[in-house]
């Protein structure tokens, strides 16, 4: 069965994941070892840091993957962007600058700023979908606004994106606030997928098989398989099997701990 990583940063020199090849080919090592058989390279894209655009990704993806071939690594790799959202994001569609999770332009892998969600998201969410593109929300349990909101999240799921949990939130490397967030997430059915969002950066490893293991010890083997197999329709365009969604109830804070 494949296993496929949806997010990971191993394209060298682009970003802020990999620096050279041989992290690069050492990352992708890695990966292996923790089950991926495929994996979407996700550079940054129009965060305000890092512009890769399409063209560039796919040129620098196939000299990658002969460096694989090369190195005897079997890992498939396929383009693709961590897009943030930004005001010129439907131009760049138009211009037919973004890459998506699948050859069929169906899954847009979209990131928001680490602390907030902009005022414009759910205008610019229905427009994406206007053009039958569905957002997959990228690290939901990493951004501040959405832990101190959870209904935010709730309301992109609601109306029709996916989620995608980071592998290193779940299994507590982002801390212990971060780790049970994502497990709410999971419990509440706001996520679909778990991905690995690999970086060449302390704490940003590949932890996929320990949050797998984590996954099928606290709700069994079905979410886990079923994680596995939306990760890999995803990928290849198809449909993605939700659990159902209830809202995840924000903690009241009471005086002397009452």
């Amino acid at each position: 069965m494949a296993v496929v990583d949806l997010h990971c940063h191993l394209l060298p020199g682009i970003d802020d994941g990999s620096k050279n090849l041989e992290i690069s080919l050492s990352l992708a090592k890695t990966a292996i070892h923790n089950g991926v058989t495929h994996a979407l390279l996700t550079p940054h894209h129009m965060n305000g840091v890092y512009i890769n655009h399409k063209t560039d990704v796919i040129a620098e993806t196939k000299n990658f993957a002969e460096q694989l071939e090369i190195n005897g690594i079997n890992l498939k790799v396929f383009p693709g962007q961590e897009v943030r959202i930004n005001g010129d994001l439907l131009t760049a569609l138009d211009n037919d600058d973004i890459l998506f999770a699948d050859a069929n332009n169906r899954y847009l892998m979209l990131e928001f700023p680490d602390n907030d969600v902009p005022h414009y998201t759910k205008k610019m969410l229905y427009e994406i979908q206007q053009r039958n593109i569905i957002p997959v929300i990228v690290h939901p349990e990493r951004n501040a606004a959405i832990i101190a909101n959870p209904q935010l999240i709730y309301e992109m799921v609601t109306q029709g994106c996916l989620a995608q949990l980071t592998a290193s939130s779940y299994v507590g490397t982002f801390g212990k606030k971060v780790s049970k967030f994502s497990h709410e997430l999971i419990k509440s059915g706001q996520v679909n997928v778990i991905a690995s969002d690999a970086h060449h950066l302390p704490g940003r490893k590949y932890e996929m098989r320990e949050a797998f293991d984590k996954l099928k010890k606290e709700f069994g083997a079905a979410r886990s398989a079923q994680f596995e197999i939306n990760a890999e329709n995803i990928l290849n365009g198809l449909d993605v099997e939700k659990s159902p969604v209830s809202m995840i109830e924000k903690k009241k804070h009471h005086l002397f701990g009452l």
